[in-house]
């Protein structure tokens, strides 16, 4: 049975934690966040931390959050982890009083459907923030 915690990023060993699960899940393929910032939650399998989600304040839409990473290593796909983590960041959206959850995708078809099993929404930016390629997406909380 899989349990979604919120976690401290600041505690030096979540932080670990998180680092090596985006380092296995995304490779050199995207930065490394600052796990500082937001809020983050671990998905557990027994005591092994096999998933990873972080949300922060949107820059590029008001009174939103930016679901800004979310990673399931290789193994434990297929088993509804990510959209258990976006229903926890929204859950925490919702408690903020943000009036969405805004993110992105690009070249990551699993990811893209899980958005629309998640009930969010293709939409165009005022100002995009990432490749010409990228999908955006958002989710209305109220």
């Amino acid at each position: 049975m899989y349990r979604i915690r919120t976690v401290d990023a600041d505690d030096d060993a979540t932080a670990e934690i998180l680092g090596d699960l985006h380092r296995l899940t995304f490779l050199d393929g995207a930065a490394m966040p600052q796990f500082g910032l937001g809020a983050w939650w671990l998905a557990y399998l027994d005591d092994d931390a096999v998933a990873f989600a972080g949300v922060v304040p949107s820059t590029h839409a008001r009174n939103s959050g930016y679901f800004c990473r979310v990673g399931v290593l290789q193994r434990h796909r297929g088993q509804g982890l990510q959209l258990r983590l976006m229903r926890a960041v929204e859950a925490r959206g919702r408690r903020l009083g943000w009036s969405s959850i805004v993110s992105d995708t690009t070249d990551n078809p699993a990811s893209a459907n899980n958005f629309i099993e998640a009930g969010y929404r293709l939409y165009e930016p005022e100002a995009p923030w990432a490749w010409s390629h990228t999908l955006y997406w958002r989710k209305r909380l109220r």
